[in-house]
């Protein structure tokens, strides 16, 4: 029994360390044990996916949180965990920073952006 393990030891350690594919054998392996354990620890923290129109008052209140936002002239969608930010606002910067808070939403997948500045076309929804 003992000789068996101290084979399959040998075999690991030649496996994970040999010369020529042994480094990304082992980033590949590091790979899957942190997405096991990121699904193992998913499956027992996991939280439902807010709906909807729970998702788009979350990005609301994230977004809309500075007093410099224009409120008025931003509609927020979200449809199965997309959501759609559509309006004028007055920098690009400030588009930038406004998808930036979106996105950091927990539940929101993805983020798609129509915000323009005055002056500026408003894009089309693809």
């Amino acid at each position: 029994m003992t000789r068996l393990r101290y084979a399959a030891l040998g075999a690991a350690l030649a496996y994970f360390f040999d010369p020529q594919n042994g480094r990304a054998r082992r980033k590949e392996t590091i790979k899957r044990i942190v997405r096991l354990s990121q699904r193992q620890r998913g499956r027992l923290t996991a939280r439902a996916q807010p709906d909807d129109v729970t998702l788009a008052r979350q990005v609301e209140s994230e977004i809309f949180g500075d007093a410099d936002v224009p409120k008025g002239q931003i509609n927020v969608n979200a449809e199965e965990g997309k959501v759609v930010l559509r309006g004028e606002v007055v920098s690009a910067e400030m588009i930038e920073e406004l998808v930036s808070k979106a996105r950091k939403v927990q539940g929101v997948q993805e983020v798609e952006n129509l915000l323009h500045t005055p002056g500026q076309a408003a894009p089309m929804r693809q």
